[in-house]
């Protein structure tokens, strides 16, 4: 038998003093049961990082030609396409061609090093592509932050994050590997 999503609740307030960007996020999300709880801190990062009125979590998992999430223009043009993790570079070139800006999150220590190493040659012909590593600590830290219910507070300046959720806080330092034009 499947197993089935599990959904949690969260409040998601975000301060973007870098954007200028201030206002708080009501989300339900369906954890797929494959994700972990350090990927979907990851999504719920990005979110954030990325955070716009137009800005909606996708399928994920479930679906092999949907990013993570992404933001539509109100005529439904892809504007801003973003995934978590190692895609191929077939997949980079995919979304590249697809949307007006990529994002892609890697994360996991040593092996997005060596994910970066074999791929970064071959997205140099991307102008619209951003490259954001999160450092392996941070994201297990961020882990270990979930629950059913919660209420995250994210302060983003200077290309610095901090997330809290009630007296936890983890600070993370943003690594970006490749700048969109």
């Amino acid at each position: 038998m499947a197993q089935n999503a599990t959904i949690y609740k969260v409040e998601l307030s975000v301060s973007d003093m870098d954007r200028h960007y201030y206002e708080t996020h009501k989300l339900t999300i369906a954890k797929h049961p494959s994700e972990t709880d350090e990927r979907l801190m990851v999504r719920l990062l990005a979110f954030a990082l990325n955070a716009h009125e137009h800005l909606e979590m996708t399928k994920g998992l479930s679906t092999d030609d949907e990013p993570d999430l992404w933001q539509k223009s109100l005529s439904g043009e892809l504007d801003v396409w973003i995934t978590l993790g190692l895609p191929s570079e077939k997949v980079l070139r995919q979304s590249c061609n697809k949307a007006a800006k990529v994002v892609v999150y890697p994360y996991g220590g040593k092996t997005a090093e060596v994910w970066w190493d074999k791929v970064k040659n071959g997205t140099t012909r991307f102008d619209n592509l951003d490259v954001v590593n999160l450092a392996e600590g941070d994201t297990k830290a961020l882990a270990e932050l979930v629950s059913r219910a919660m209420k995250l507070q994210v302060m983003i300046q200077d290309g610095e994050v901090t997330v809290n959720l009630d007296e936890a806080m983890v600070t993370l330092t943003l690594d970006r590997w490749k700048a969109a034009q």
